[in-house]
């Protein structure tokens, strides 16, 4: 065999070897990510992928829709290797489940109470209805925060119901199933063109981590390179929702399907409380993980390091430069 031959037979198994370990890469990479309803709250995960902030790390993501209990079992079981609920990842993390918390989108709810025409304010809300999306959900866990702070016990003076979408609880409110819901951006802005009051917005009255990325403690240990590479570029998708209001717009038009009024009027009333680093603040972790402790009924101190996991979002925060 000739000396031309044999380098032209290593150059194709080397190219042979390439090739087979990108595609082995690639399937490594691919993933999906849980969140509950393609709206503001959770837009993070759209901007990520529209802007293409996913594939510049290499990853091919799917996000995927879905309640709130099928969520953590699908965490749980590795069928979803993300989620955005950061709160129900915090109180798995707080029943022994194998997941933590590693990063905060959203430092405040972007929820809203929205109304019947009929009530002007919170205390008038005493013996009524509220409608939720999912029991256990963040919108339940904000909407009890925000009706506690009129006063009112959420366990003895009001009645829940889980009615799934926002569209789906606007229309209980029309149809006068139940007197308020818990609505989030862009829901709020179609409540107000029906007809409905808007009593509080959660940010008005609290602050804490209350989007954020959640994994399973195997994938944090088995797959760092992946994780850091999902925190990363969620990190970037906040970046550009607080820098570019109409590109963020545009892309929650396309995403949410919604009309461009709803879209701005729900950016203009939320951008604020997207986080520009991804950092957990201790005191509003502390907040999530007592509320948490009270719905399990837990008496003992838990360390943070028990429900988070803060390594994956330093090393990205080096590579964005956001931290020396």
């Amino acid at each position: 065999m000739s000396t031309l031959v044999r380098k032209l037979c290593g150059l194709l198994v080397t190219l042979l070897v390439l090739w087979v370990s990108d595609r082995f890469s690639a399937a490594a990479d691919k993933i999906r990510i849980s969140i509950t309803n393609p709206n503001m709250s959770f837009l993070p995960s759209g901007v990520a992928l529209k802007k293409g902030f996913f594939k510049d790390e290499g990853l091919d993501v799917e996000i995927i829709r879905m309640n709130v209990p099928n969520i953590i079992t699908a965490l749980v079981t590795g069928d979803i290797g993300y989620t955005l609920i950061f709160g129900s990842v915090v109180r798995g993390a707080l029943r022994g489940m194998p997941m933590r918390a590693l990063a905060s989108l959203l430092d405040g709810s972007t929820h809203a109470l929205v109304a019947k025409p009929e009530y002007k304010s919170g205390k008038e809300l005493k013996g009524k209805t509220v409608g939720i999306g999912n029991f256990g959900g963040t919108d339940e866990v904000a909407g009890r925060m925000m009706l506690k702070s009129f006063g009112l016990d959420t366990e003895k003076d009001l009645k829940f119901i889980a009615l799934g979408p926002d569209r789906a609880r606007l229309a209980a409110l029309k149809e006068g199933l139940v007197d308020v819901a818990v609505i989030a951006p862009p829901g709020d802005a179609l409540g107000r063109q029906m007809g409905f009051n808007v009593l509080l917005r959660a940010y008005e009255v609290f602050s804490f981590p209350f989007i954020g990325i959640g994994a399973n403690l195997k994938t944090i240990k088995e797959r760092p390179d992946e994780v850091r590479k999902v925190v990363k570029a969620m990190v970037r998708a906040n970046r550009f929702i607080r820098e570019d209001k109409e590109g963020t717009v545009r892309i929650l038009m396309e995403w949410g399907k919604v009309e461009r009024e709803h879209a701005a009027a729900s950016y203009d009333s939320t951008w604020k409380v997207f986080s520009p680093d991804g950092n957990i603040s201790p005191e509003g972790l502390r907040l999530v993980i007592d509320q948490a402790k009270a719905e399990l009924k837990l008496n003992r101190d838990v360390p943070l390091n028990e429900v988070i996991d803060l390594a994956p979002l330093r090393e990205a925060q080096k590579e964005l430069g956001l931290r020396k």
